[in-house]
């Protein structure tokens, strides 16, 4: 996949055919060392990809209508910037964090994503009104699963 193609696709994502405006999209850009292995371990957490933007470079990873991680091959993902890529396994560069509609949900996830090879750096929290636990995947980077009750956070 091009640096080109990339960029349109964010391009075509954001408009309609005839110009007007459409939602915001989030596109998370992650490098990882194995695009295949990396594949293989979120398809075993149920997550899709897009084939129109997958190639030896990278896969578009469905995570919901406007949500996308764009999953580059380091080399590629070299080619967007000019500082170095962090190392995820020794350094945070981001924590991505998705919401489930329930708690059973949180705890599914970490555990498909354990089965499949992650590691959870810290226990589940539960604050009253919200439950969290997340995983490190297999090149690092950090995901945190949550649920929060509706109507349930506290009024400060």
């Amino acid at each position: 996949m091009s640096k080109d193609k990339v960029e349109a696709q964010t391009l075509s994502e954001s408009q309609t055919s005839n110009g007007s405006e459409m939602a915001t999209k989030i596109f998370v850009n992650l490098p990882v060392r194995d695009l295949n292995r990396s594949v293989e371990f979120f398809t075993r957490l149920g997550f899709t990809f897009n084939p129109q933007f997958t190639d030896e470079n990278a896969t578009c990873m469905i995570v919901g209508e406007d949500i996308f991680v764009m999953l580059l091959v380091e080399n590629f993902f070299k080619t967007f910037t000019h500082k170095e890529i962090c190392d995820a396994t020794r350094s945070t560069e981001v924590i991505v964090s998705l919401s489930t509609d329930n708690r059973e949900s949180v705890d599914e996830m970490v555990r498909k994503a354990v089965a499949a090879g992650a590691t959870t750096p810290s226990d589940p929290k539960d604050y009253g009104f919200m439950y969290q636990h997340g995983f490190q995947d297999l090149d690092g980077h950090l995901w945190e699963v949550f649920f929060m009750e509706p109507g349930g956070i506290p009024q400060g």
